[in-house]
C-alpha cells in the first residue's frame, strides 16, 4: 500500500469524534457539512504512529444519528425549527471495524479525517483482494459489486450456504438461482464449471422448471446490472426437469400443466424399491425414528432385498408376483397378520402392536407413493435421476405430490446422488444442492433417514464436493449441525420472533431491524473473510420465473431424455423388444 493510496482513498466525509469512545473495533465519525452517510457505506481513515508506519482503519457503517446540539428538552425543537434559539444539526456514524492493516490495533485518534472507501481501498476494506476467486453476488448500496470468497462455497476452505427468510418475500430460492448463475457463469470454476451440476428441488408451484427461457421481462437496465457484474444476462443453457407421473396413468406422463415439452418422468421400479432398500425412506417424518417399529422397518426392508425377484416389472416373492406397490403393501401386511411368516419378515422379539402400528402407516402410504414407485411402466425406460448423466442443473419438480411422497422422493435422491460421490472418491465435479423447505427435512428435534443424509452432506460433502444451498423459514428450527457448517448465511426479510433468535447472532443490531423491514432482492451475506455482514441487492433473474416471461428455450432441451432416447418406451408396460410395442 503506497502513501498515494492513503492519501486518496475517497472524498472526505467527516471526522472521528472525539466525545464518544474510539476502539480498534468500533469508533464514530461526525459527518462534514454537506456530506452524509448511510448504513453500509465503507469509510477508511489513518492513525500516525511514531516511528512505526502509519495505520490504515476501514470500517463499514452500521448505525447513523442526527442531533441537535445546544438544545436540552424536547420541545426545544420547535423553537429551533422557529429559529428563536440557536443550535445546530450534526449527524454521527458508528463504524464497524473490518480491516486494519498493518495489524496494529490501536484506535483511530479523534479528529482523524475520515474517507469515504472507493475503488482499490474500498476493496481492501472488504477484504476483496485477498480473494483469489471471486464470485459476484450482487450489488452494494453503494451500487459497487459485492463479492463471495469462492474457496468458502466450493469446499477448498468452507461450504455450504444457509438462507433464511420470509416465505414469498424473503426470495430465497431466487438468491439460490442467481448464486448457482454466477458461479457457473463467472469463470471462478475454471475449466470445472463445465461439468459442475446444480441438483435444485422445486417445492413451490412450477417456477422453477423455466430455468432454461429467457425472461421477456428483462430490460436494459437489468442487462446493464449484469454486465457490471461481470455477467451475460441470459437463461441458463443447460436443464433438465424432471416430474412425477399423473396420478392413474399407466402412459407415465409427467405430472406438469405449464411446461409441455423437456420434462421427463421419474419413478422407482418395485424392484429397485426391494432391492436398494427404499423401504425406511417410506416413514421418514422426523420422529419415526423415535417408534419401535423402525425396527420392523429394517427388517422389512432386509426381506425383500434378499427374496424379492424380478419379474415382468413387478417382482416376485416366495412365488407370488406383485405388479404395483400396493400389491406390495397388501402383501406384507399379510405376511405380518400371518403367525407362521410374521417372524420371518419382522424378526421374533417385536410384539404385535408394535407390527400393526408399522402396518398402519405402511398401508397409509399406498395413496401417496403408488404413482412414484411402479410395476407397470417400461423397465428400460429412462426414469431414473442421475446428476452425473444429466444437464447442467437437474430440476426435480415436487409440487404435486403430498407430504409423504416429497419426503420420499427428496431421501431416496440425496441418498442415491451422495453415494455416487462416494464411490467416485473425487471431489470434481462439484455437485451443488438446492433444497428449500430445509426446516421440513432437517428439523432441530427428531431423526429421520432424511435428516441423517443432510447431516452427512453437511458434514462430509465438503471432501466430497456436495455443496448445500438449504433455504428455509426459520433457521432456528432447523438441526444446528447443518447450520453451524454451513460458511455462507445469508438472510432476506425476517419476521420479528425469528430475528430475535440466537441463530441471527452474527447480524449486528441495526442489521436485524433492518431485516424486518428488507424488500424482495436485499439480502445481507455473512462470510468467514468479513466481520461485518455485507447488504446487497442482486438483480432481477434473467432466466423465466413462471410461464408468462418464458420467452423461446433452447433447441436442444425442448426435447426430454426419454423421447431422445426411446420414442416408443412412453407407451407400453413390459419393456424388451420392438414386438412389445402395442401398436
Amino acid at each position: 500500500m503506497t502513501d498515494a493510496d492513503l492519501d486518496s482513498p475517497g472524498e472526505a466525509v467527516g471526522r472521528v469524534l472525539g466525545t464518544a469512545d474510539a476502539t480498534p473495533l468500533q469508533f464514530w465519525t461526525a459527518v462534514a457539512p454537506g456530506s452524509y452517510l448511510q448504513l453500509d457505506d465503507v469509510v477508511v481513515t489513518r492513525r500516525e504512529l511514531p516511528d512505526r508506519e502509519p495505520v490504515t482503519i476501514a470500517g463499514v457503517v452500521t448505525q447513523v444519528r442526527a442531533r441537535h446540539e445546544g438544545a436540552q428538552f424536547d420541545s426545544d425543537v420547535f423553537a429551533i425549527a422557529d429559529g428563536t434559539l440557536p443550535a445546530q444539526v450534526q449527524e454521527a456514524a458508528e463504524v464497524t471495524t473490518t480491516r486494519v492493516d498493518p495489524e496494529l490495533y490501536v484506535p483511530p485518534t479523534p479528529g482523524a479525517v475520515v474517507h469515504r472507501a472507493e475503488g482499490d481501498a474500498r476493496a481492501r476494506a472488504l477484504h476483496f483482494d485477498r480473494m483469489e476467486r471471486r464470485i459476484p453476488m450482487g450489488m452494494g448500496r453503494d451500487g459497487v459489486p459485492v463479492y463471495l470468497n469462492a474457496d468458502f462455497l466450493d469446499g477448498s476452505r468452507g461450504a455450504h450456504v444457509s438462507i433464511s427468510g420470509i416465505s414469498g418475500v424473503a426470495t430465497k430460492t431466487s438468491f439460490a438461482t442467481f448464486l448457482l448463475y454466477s458461479v457457473f457463469r463467472s469463470g471462478v470454476l475454471g475449466g470445472d464449471a463445465v461439468n459442475a451440476k446444480a441438483l435444485i428441488f422445486n417445492v413451490k408451484g412450477e417456477d422453477l422448471l423455466f430455468l432454461d427461457h429467457p425472461n421477456t421481462r428483462l430490460d436494459e437496465p437489468t442487462r446493464a446490472a449484469y454486465a457490471k457484474l461481470g455477467l451475460s444476462a441470459g437463461a441458463f443453457p443447460d436443464v433438465r426437469v424432471y416430474a412425477p407421473p399423473r396420478v392413474g396413468d399407466s402412459a407415465g406422463t409427467p405430472d406438469v400443466s405449464s411446461r409441455l415439452t423437456g420434462v421427463d418422468s421419474f419413478y422407482w421400479t418395485l424392484s429397485e424399491f426391494c432391492t436398494d432398500r427404499l423401504l425406511p425412506y417410506v416413514f421418514a417424518d422426523a420422529d419415526d425414528e423415535r417408534q419401535q417399529y423402525t425396527m420392523v422397518v429394517h427388517s422389512v426392508a432386509a426381506h425383500l432385498a434378499r427374496y424379492a425377484q424380478p419379474a415382468d416389472g413387478g417382482v416376485s416373492i416366495d412365488g407370488v408376483r406383485l405388479g404395483s406397490y400396493g400389491d406390495l403393501v397388501d402383501h406384507i401386511v399379510d405376511q405380518l397378520n400371518d403367525d407362521e411368516t410374521r417372524s420371518d419378515w419382522a424378526g421374533s422379539a417385536v410384539g404385535l402392536g408394535t407390527v400393526n402400528a408399522f402396518a398402519r402407516r405402511l398401508i397409509g402410504s399406498k395413496k401417496d407413493l403408488a404413482r412414484l414407485i411402479r410395476g407397470d411402466l417400461a423397465t428400460r425406460r429412462p426414469h431414473s435421476i442421475n446428476t452425473s448423466e444429466s444437464a447442467q442443473v437437474t430440476v426435480v419438480d415436487l409440487h404435486n405430490l403430498p407430504d409423504r411422497a416429497q419426503r420420499f422422493v427428496v431421501g431416496v435422491t440425496l441418498k442415491s446422488e451422495f453415494e455416487r460421490k462416494e464411490k467416485s472418491g473425487t471431489a470434481k465435479p462439484l455437485l451443488f444442492v438446492v433444497l428449500d423447505e430445509l426446516n421440513k427435512y432437517a428439523p432441530r428435534e427428531g431423526s429421520s433417514p432424511i435428516k441423517e443424509v443432510l447431516l452427512d452432506i453437511a458434514e462430509r460433502g465438503r471432501s466430497l464436493g456436495v455443496i448445500l444451498i438449504g433455504a428455509q423459514q426459520t433457521a432456528s428450527e432447523v438441526e444446528r449441525r447443518i447450520v453451524t457448517n454451513s460458511a455462507i448465511r445469508v438472510v432476506g426479510r425476517l419476521d420479528p420472533a425469528e430475528a430475535s433468535r440466537p441463530e441471527y447472532g452474527f447480524l449486528p443490531p441495526a442489521q436485524r431491524q433492518r431485516a424486518l423491514l428488507a424488500k424482495p432482492g436485499t439480502m445481507f451475506v455473512n462470510q468467514p473473510d468479513i466481520p461485518v455482514p455485507l447488504c446487497l441487492e442482486f438483480p432481477f433473474p434473467a432466466w423465466a420465473t413462471r410461464v408468462s416471461e418464458a420467452g423461446r428455450a433452447p433447441s436442444e432441451t425442448l426435447r426430454s431424455i426419454t423421447q431422445s432416447a426411446d420414442p416408443f418406451a412412453v407407451v407400453g408396460s413390459g419393456g424388451g423388444t420392438d414386438d412389445d410395442i402395442p401398436f
